[in-house]
């Protein structure tokens, strides 16, 4: 995987929008490097395409939207916390238009077949119906359109970090790490996948994967 640079909100821009974001973690040493792994694994599997809509579920803080922005057209993003505003606002400082939503990925407030690309990053693994998750996500995508997801490992050599950094470790997702992959390749058809590392899955940080409907 190239080492491809990056256009993130500066931390000066970061508000926190949830006890599970935690943005600033993008700029603090050692940990900066597994953050924006996330990212570069997203940027790797849309693969150089511009989209004309694209919607980033999970936007939090908006740290990634500045990014998002360089891939599409238009710029949407929907996130269930109360801090839209605060976040449109920090965007447009930074010069990045985008037009948010707060709804969850269960319901959301889009028409069918809405976007042309759907990006997601470490938020599919929090939410409590992943099936109807699913059928949202087919549903406000364009036939034919690209969903990009990056989800953390299910291994245990993982948990003990997870719990130093958040103080709750692996109970936070409950079995939804485990239960996330089987039901996206079982509502959309896979074209690409990145394991890092690529070992075994007790050993996997992270699984990108760019799926089709």
């Amino acid at each position: 995987m190239t080492s491809t640079r990056l256009t993130l909100l500066p931390k000066s821009g970061l508000t926190p929008t949830s006890e599970v974001d935690h943005p600033r973690w993008n700029y603090l040493p050692v940990l900066r490097a597994v953050q924006r792994r996330r990212f570069r694994i997203i940027v790797d599997l849309l693969g150089g395409t511009r989209f004309g809509r694209l919607l980033e579920i999970g936007y939090g803080s908006g740290v990634f939207l500045p990014e998002l922005a360089r891939h599409c057209a238009e710029l949407h993003g929907v996130d269930p916390h109360p801090m839209r505003r605060q976040v449109e606002a920090t965007l447009a400082r930074h010069g990045v238009p985008a037009t948010l939503a707060t709804a969850s990925v269960e319901a959301l407030p889009y028409d069918t077949a809405s976007f042309d690309c759907m990006v997601s990053v470490s938020t599919l693994e929090y939410v409590p119906d992943i099936e109807a998750a699913c059928r949202e996500m087919r549903r406000v995508l364009r036939p034919g359109g690209t969903l990009v997801v990056c989800t953390p490992g299910t291994g245990s050599l993982w948990d003990l970090p997870l719990r130093v950094l958040t103080r709750q470790g692996p109970s936070q997702y409950g079995d939804r790490r485990e239960r996330l992959q089987p039901a996206l390749r079982g509502h959309f058809r896979v074209e690409r996948e990145i394991r890092v590392p690529d070992l075994g899955a007790a050993l996997r940080l992270y699984t990108g994967l760019r799926l089709t409907s």
